[in-house]
C-alpha cells in the first residue's frame, strides 16, 4: 500500500493529509492566519501518530506548488523537501489551482460544468484557471484582473462554478451571468492533491528535491517596514 503525505499551504489555510490508494486516512487543517510556520510540523507529527505510521513508512510527499501566498508556499515546499531529503523518498508537486478543481470534482462527481478556482491576489486580481475535469484545463493559470465579461467565452457555453478565497469578491462583477455559480463553503484542502499525486507517482513524475521551487507566478515584493528605525 502506497502511503502519501499531502501538504497544502498555498493560501491562508494550512492543511495536511495522509492518504493511500483507498483514500484519505486522516487530515488536519486550520484557517488561522499566519499559522503555517507554527502548525505545519506539529500537524504532520499528529497525523503520523494518529495513523500509527512511522516517517520511514512514507512512500512520497506531495506539496501544493502554487500560485498563492509567497510565505505559505515557501514554508510548505521547504518542509516537503526536508522530509524527502531526510527519508530519501520522492517529492511530488501539484499546481494549487488544479488541486482545488480536483477537490471540487471529487466532491461533486455528477457535476458536468466547468470549475474556475480562484486565489485572492489582492485588489481585483485573482490567480485563476478554468477546468473541464481535474486533468483537462481550458484556461491556463494566470493572474487575472477581474472585469465584466472576462469569462463570458466560458459562461456563454454553460455553467461555471467559482471556488476559492478569491471568488467572493468577483461575485458582484461575474455573478449576474445566469451560468455563474458560487460555492460559499468551499475550503481548500490537502485532500485535493490525492488522486493527482498518486497518478504522478505511478508515472514517476517526481521533482528534483535539490532544485524544485514553488510557482509564485508573480515576483515577491517586500513591503517597506513601518517599524521606526527600520528602512
Amino acid at each position: 500500500m502506497t502511503t502519501l503525505l499531502l501538504i497544502e499551504t498555498a493560501t491562508a489555510v494550512c492543511s495536511v493529509a495522509l492518504a493511500d490508494e483507498e483514500g484519505i486516512r486522516a487530515e488536519l487543517h486550520t484557517s488561522q492566519p499566519n499559522s503555517h510556520s507554527s502548525q505545519l510540523s506539529p500537524y504532520i507529527k499528529q497525523l503520523l501518530d494518529k495513523c500509527c505510521v512511522q516517517p520511514s513508512q512514507l512512500d512520497a510527499v506531495c506539496v501544493s506548488s502554487g500560485p498563492g501566498s509567497y510565505t505559505g508556499l515557501r514554508i510548505g515546499v521547504s518542509t516537503a523537501k526536508g522530509i524527502c531529503y531526510a527519508l530519501g523518498i520522492p517529492l511530488l508537486s501539484v499546481p494549487t489551482l488544479q488541486s482545488m478543481a480536483a477537490q471540487y470534482f471529487t466532491l461533486h462527481p455528477d457535476y458536468t460544468g466547468l470549475v474556475c478556482p480562484m486565489i485572492d491576489a489582492r485588489r481585483m486580481e485573482c490567480y485563476t484557471a478554468i477546468y473541464a475535469s481535474p486533468t483537462h484545463v481550458l484556461k491556463a493559470v494566470d493572474a487575472d484582473i477581474i472585469t465584466p465579461g472576462i469569462y463570458d467565452t466560458y459562461l456563454d457555453r454553460g455553467e461555471v462554478t467559482f471556488i476559492g478565497d478569491g471568488a467572493e469578491k468577483t461575485r458582484p462583477i461575474l455573478g449576474a451571468h445566469p451560468n455563474a455559480r458560487y460555492v460559499d463553503d468551499f475550503l481548500i484542502s490537502a485532500a485535493g492533491l490525492h488522486t493527482l499525486a498518486l497518478n504522478k507517482l505511478k508515472r514517476n513524475e517526481v521533482e528534483d528535491v535539490a532544485y524544485f521551487q514553488p510557482y509564485y507566478l508573480k515576483d515577491f515584493v517586500a513591503k517597506k517596514s513601518v517599524v521606526r528605525g527600520l528602512h
